[in-house]
């Protein structure tokens, strides 16, 4: 299921325009949105939406993207004078179209025990650095990220801990599957 589900959406966004920038509405000011990576950056297992949605920078486009004096989404990104950054102004900085290059770590598919200060991280952790440093201190962004680190570390380790506690219940005997006459989860199944 999660191979499928990451198969689906980047493996469109690479050979379809219109993953970003819609069939019917074929409108580079569109694509400019956060809410198309809306699309598929959302929910149990991709939560990158809801995490820039409640962020500072998400709150600072929520409360002003109607207003064209703040986002002005008909200049292209290079040229973009946004009072808050969007997924697009960060991720495809200066208008290119591979999203990944602008990316930190990733944290997920079992990454979020990766050594994040590795060499082979450096370059994309220092272009990282670079993009918040149109806005920030590169002190700044770089305190961040080590926050981030340490906290998909944190987040790592609670993860290892969990599985642990399961493989111990499924030896010990007593990792049933959950009774049917319990309610069902956010899927609808038991």
């Amino acid at each position: 299921g999660d191979t499928a589900g990451c198969t689906f959406c980047h493996t469109s966004s690479e050979e379809r325009c219109s993953t970003c920038h819609q069939r019917h509405q074929f409108n580079p000011a569109v694509a400019r949105k956060s809410e198309q990576c809306k699309a598929c950056h959302w929910g149990k297992d991709h939560r990158d939406w809801e995490a820039y949605d409640i962020s500072i920078h998400g709150a600072v486009c929520q409360t002003n993207k109607w207003d064209p004096t703040q986002f002005d989404l008909s200049k292209k990104l290079a040229e973009a004078d946004y009072v808050g950054p969007t997924c697009q102004y960060c991720h495809l900085r200066g208008g290119h179209h591979n999203v990944q290059r602008l990316s930190t770590v990733y944290t997920s598919m079992g990454m979020s025990n990766a050594d994040r200060g590795a060499p082979l991280w450096k370059e994309k952790r220092d272009t990282w650095v670079s993009v918040c440093d149109d806005c920030h201190s590169p002190r700044f962004a770089r305190e961040n990220l080590q926050a981030m680190d340490e906290a998909c570390k944190d987040a790592g380790l609670k993860y290892t801990e969990t599985f642990k506690v399961a493989e111990n219940l499924m030896l010990d005997g007593m990792g049933e599957p959950m009774p049917k006459d319990l309610a069902p989860d956010w899927s609808g199944q038991h």
